[in-house]
């Protein structure tokens, strides 16, 4: 374990170093390219945070207001039957919006139920294995020209169900 203690505190000096040697080797200016590259994130930000603003207020009221907690409920019996407990439900709604919400659930989860109980382990599982798709996919579609989505949320949010359900299946058999 201690080697990769060593190993990582020194891979950021060692990537800095080299790209500031292969931009000597180059002949390119690495501040200016520094200074554009940030001009560049500034205007991302900017372009972004509209859409970002958006989902965390609407993520907010979501969970605020009990309709998720409502909906949770409403769809834990078909949860059940696919071997998610019925208290991880506002987890698996919750969790491809935001990341800071599912948190905050899970943390809820971790003082009802114990982070060591199958609910607390399932739970983390949830959390561990699945992405918070709609906020990768706001970022990511907000800033490039891919205007038609397709199939490209549903598929993620079919493969982050069955990554929660077959890591929930694996905890089961341990």
């Amino acid at each position: 374990m201690r080697i990769f203690t060593t190993i990582t505190s020194y891979l950021i000096p060692v990537i800095f170093l080299s790209v500031l040697v292969l931009s000597f080797v180059k002949k390119k200016n690495a501040y200016n390219a520094f200074l554009d590259g940030s001009k560049q994130s500034i205007n991302m930000v900017v372009g972004v945070f509209p859409y970002l603003l958006t989902i965390m207020v609407a993520i907010q009221i979501y969970r605020m207001s009990g309709v998720s907690a409502t909906v949770a409920n409403f769809i834990a019996p078909a949860m059940n039957i696919v071997g998610i407990p019925a208290q991880l439900s506002e987890l698996m709604l919750i969790r491809p919006f935001s990341g800071s919400a599912a948190l905050a659930v899970l943390e809820d989860i971790f003082v009802q139920y114990g982070p060591d109980s199958h609910i607390g382990r399932s739970a983390s599982v949830i959390y561990g294995s699945s992405e918070t798709v709609f906020y990768i996919s706001t970022i990511y579609f907000s800033q490039s020209q891919v205007k038609k989505l397709g199939f490209a949320i549903p598929i993620a949010l079919v493969s982050t169900f069955i990554g929660c359900v077959v890591g929930i299946a694996v905890i089961g058999a341990f």
